[in-house]
C-alpha cells in the first residue's frame, strides 16, 4: 500500500526521508551491531546521539547559553503539574484559557496554589484569542501560563501576552518548530513532541536557569524536579532513547531544509492554500476568526453532520486520512504540519472541491 496523507493532530506524519533513514539503521546503528532500541543510554554512542541532538535544536531555535533542553517523558501534560509544583513560589499564577489543553492546565495547578483565569475564549467555543494586552495580572504572581497554538480549536497567539515583567509558560506543542521564536520572551517553552517532532512519548522544556531551584513546592516527585533533570542532563534515569533519536533526525532535517524561516514560509503557503479554499467555498467552512488562524491546524465544518461524516468517511476512501475532527467540537481538522508536504494540502482541496460540486 502507498503512503496516505495523514492529516492527524498527533502521533502525526513524520518527514519520509527520516522514517527511511531510521529504517536503515534499526538492526546496525552506524556499526555499532545495535539498534538505538538496545543500546545503553549511558554508552559513548547514546551521549554523541543526544548531545548531537542538543546542539542541533540550539543551532535552529537560537536558544541562549542561559537556558536548559531538557528531554523528558511524560508528554506535555505531566507539564501541567510539574510547571507549579517548581515555580509556584508564591502559590499563585496567571492562566489564559484558550482551550481545551489549558483548560487541563489550569485545573491541575488548582491542585498546587491559587491559579486565576486572567482571560478566556470559552464563550464563542475558543474559536478566537482574547485580548491579552492589559490582563489583572497580580504582583504576587508566580507566571502567566498560555497554550500557544490550539491543537483543537485551531487558534494561535500571533502576539504574545502583556505579562506585565512575570514570566511566561508556553506549551508550543502543536506549533513546536513551525517557525522562528524568541526564546528570551519565556521562562518556559515547550511542547510534546508527537505533534511535529517526533514519536509520542517525549516533551522538550526549554527553561531559563534562574528557574531551575531547589525551593520547589513540599513533596515534589523527585523526577519532576526541574533541578534533578537539568543536573543529570535529561540521565537521571533511562530516557526517551528513540524518540531522542529520531528528533534528532527530524532536527537535522530542518536544519538541512533552511531552518525555521523556511518552514514558515512553507507553512504559511500550505494554510493558505486550504483556508483560501474554505473562504471561497459555499459549503465547507473555517470555524476561526480569521486574524487567529493557526497555521498547523485547520478546523472546518459544512454545518451538517452527516455531510461531515459522509465526507470524513469518502475522504478516508481517497487516502486523506484523521480528518475527523476532535470529539469535543466535531467537524473536521486537517492537521497541516512540517512534514506535510504542499501537495497534500493542495490534493485535499481538490477533493474537497469534487466533494462540495457532488453536494451542493
Amino acid at each position: 500500500m502507498s503512503r496516505v496523507y495523514n492529516f492527524s493532530a498527533g502521533p502525526a506524519v513524520l518527514p519520509e526521508e527520516v522514517l527511511k533513514e531510521a529504517a536503515e539503521e534499526m538492526l546496525d546503528y552506524r556499526g555499532c551491531g545495535m539498534s538505538v532500541m538496545e543500546m545503553s543510554h549511558r554508552s559513548k554512542v547514546f551521549d554523541e546521539i543526544i548531545k548531537e541532538a542538543e546542539a542541533d535544536i540550539r543551532k535552529l531555535m537560537n536558544i541562549p547559553d542561559n537556558y536548559k533542553v531538557l528531554f523528558l517523558q511524560g508528554g506535555a501534560s505531566q507539564q501541567f503539574a510539574a510547571i507549579p509544583m517548581n515555580l509556584m513560589k508564591n502559590k499563585k499564577a496567571g492562566y489564559i484559557i484558550t482551550g481545551q489543553w489549558a483548560k487541563k492546565a489550569f485545573a491541575e495547578a488548582k491542585m498546587y496554589g491559587e491559579a486565576v483565569e486572567l482571560a478566556s475564549s470559552a464563550d464563542k467555543t475558543f474559536s478566537y484569542i482574547p485580548d491579552c494586552s492589559d490582563l489583572p495580572i497580580t504582583d504576587d504572581m508566580d507566571y502567566v501560563y498560555i497554550c500557544e497554538n490550539n491543537t483543537i480549536y485551531g487558534t494561535k497567539f500571533k502576539t504574545l501576552p502583556n505579562t506585565k515583567g512575570k514570566d511566561l509558560v508556553a506549551d508550543v506543542s502543536s506549533c513546536f518548530l513551525s517557525e522562528p521564536v524568541d526564546v528570551t520572551k519565556y521562562g518556559i517553552i515547550y511542547g510534546g513532541v508527537q505533534k511535529n517532532v517526533g514519536p509520542a512519548g517525549m516533551v522538550i522544556v526549554i527553561i531559563r536557569e534562574d528557574l531551575i531551584r531547589d525551593d520547589v513546592l513540599p513533596g515534589t516527585p523527585t523526577m519532576l524536579k526541574y533541578k534533578t533533570q537539568a543536573d543529570n542532563d535529561s540521565l537521571y534515569n533511562t530516557p526517551p532513547c528513540y524518540d531522542i533519536y529520531i528528533c534528532g533526525k527530524v532536527f537535522k532535517w530542518l536544519l538541512k531544509n533552511g531552518g525555521l524561516t523556511a518552514m514558515k514560509e512553507l507553512n504559511e503557503k500550505k494554510a493558505k492554500i486550504l483556508y483560501d479554499y474554505l473562504d471561497s467555498s459555499k459549503l465547507f467552512k473555517g470555524t476561526v476568526r480569521k486574524e487567529d488562524r493557526s497555521l498547523m491546524n485547520v478546523p472546518f465544518v459544512t454545518g451538517n453532520e452527516e455531510l461531515d461524516a459522509k465526507f470524513v468517511k469518502e475522504a478516508t476512501a481517497a487516502g486523506f486520512v484523521n480528518l475527523k475532527g476532535h470529539r469535543t467540537v466535531g467537524g473536521m481538522r486537517a492537521s497541516i504540519y512540517n512534514a506535510m508536504p504542499i501537495e497534500g494540502v493542495e490534493k485535499l482541496v481538490e477533493f474537497m472541491r469534487k466533494f462540495e460540486e457532488e453536494n451542493a
